[in-house]
């Protein structure tokens, strides 16, 4: 169910773990926020330390998301930790981290949701801004492609995978947020194949990487002790990765996202095309028509973004 006021949490909450591309040790403190959305601030830095969680802000997508201030403060690997701020129903934090990336944890968003899942929620006296979809918007780049199309009250997605590696293949699903179980798609982890690995070492990224927070795929076998924790794993990863990136939006979108062999560069060009078309409204109201009516028993003015 949509609901009409943003939230946060009401007491802090604190993980530790390995950045999976730099290699170092990580320690994040999520706070309490009552407004300014998801902020992410470096406590290792003294000033110009304020990190908006802004699609905006994105200044790489290679191999994870990456965000930069004014001032090129950075930090990276946000995705996982904004998918589960998402699913979990946050709206607005101060993500203190003492270093330039955020912990891989085991690779996926299950570790967040595990203690998130289990905190006090606090309601705001805020209410929630929705953009809701009203005209199929699409982007096409060679083979890959995302588009978005109106929902009646959903963020939906299908996504199509396909890899040359028998093992990974061909794979496509589709997840409604608002009503399926997210088990498959919380848990299931980052992943790449043997063969990259040096690759990937070499350019400096996966300094942090293992087979405790990635699945590492090595021709026709899966490396990981217990192998795959679902049978879509890479797909609901994909899946996973597209939810935290679009939270970084700064709304709850409403519509159904269509992807094929799309990746973080891809979603971050998607979301600046889609936020300056008029091809959707922003609203908080969700008992105008553009909602299900028994949504909600609140009423505000529509706004039409422009």
């Amino acid at each position: 169910m949509l609901k009409i006021y943003q939230q946060t949490i009401k007491n802090p909450i604190t993980f530790k773990g390995v950045g999976l591309h730099s290699g170092r040790e990580s320690e994040i403190k999520l706070i309490p926020s009552e407004s300014k959305g998801i902020v992410f601030k470096r406590i290792d830095l003294k000033k110009n330390n304020i990190i908006p969680a802004n699609y905006k802000n994105v200044t790489s997508a290679r191999l994870c998301t990456t965000l930069e201030n004014e001032f090129g403060i950075k930090v990276s690997t946000v995705e996982h930790l904004l998918a589960a701020l998402y699913i979990s129903e946050i709206d607005n934090l101060i993500i203190e981290v003492n270093g330039e990336e955020i912990p891989i944890m085991d690779g996926s968003a299950k570790e967040f949701l595990d203690i998130l899942e289990k905190t006090e929620i606090k309601i705001l006296s805020r209410k929630r801004n929705y953009l809701k979809v009203l005209n199929k918007i699409e982007l096409k780049d060679g083979k890959r492609s995302i588009s978005i199309e109106p929902s009646e009250h959903s963020f939906e997605v299908e996504f199509k995978l396909n890899y040359k590696n028998s093992i990974i293949g061909d794979q496509t699903n589709y997840v409604n947020f608002q009503s399926d179980d997210l088990k498959e798609v919380i848990e299931s982890r980052t992943f790449c194949l043997y063969d990259d690995i040096e690759k990937i070492k070499k350019v400096g990224l996966a300094k942090g990487g293992s087979l405790e927070n990635a699945i590492v795929v090595n021709d026709k076998e899966i490396l990981n002790k217990g192998g795959l924790r679902n049978n879509k794993e890479f797909v609901n990863h994909k899946i996973l990765d597209l939810s935290g990136d679009f939270f970084l939006s700064g709304f709850r979108i409403i519509g159904k996202v269509r992807c094929d062999q799309g990746g973080h560069e891809l979603t971050n060009k998607f979301l600046r095309k889609v936020l300056k078309s008029k091809s959707f409204l922003l609203s908080a109201d969700l008992q105008d028509p553009i909602f299900p009516k028994s949504r909600s028993d609140q009423s505000i003015k529509i706004a039409v973004n422009a």
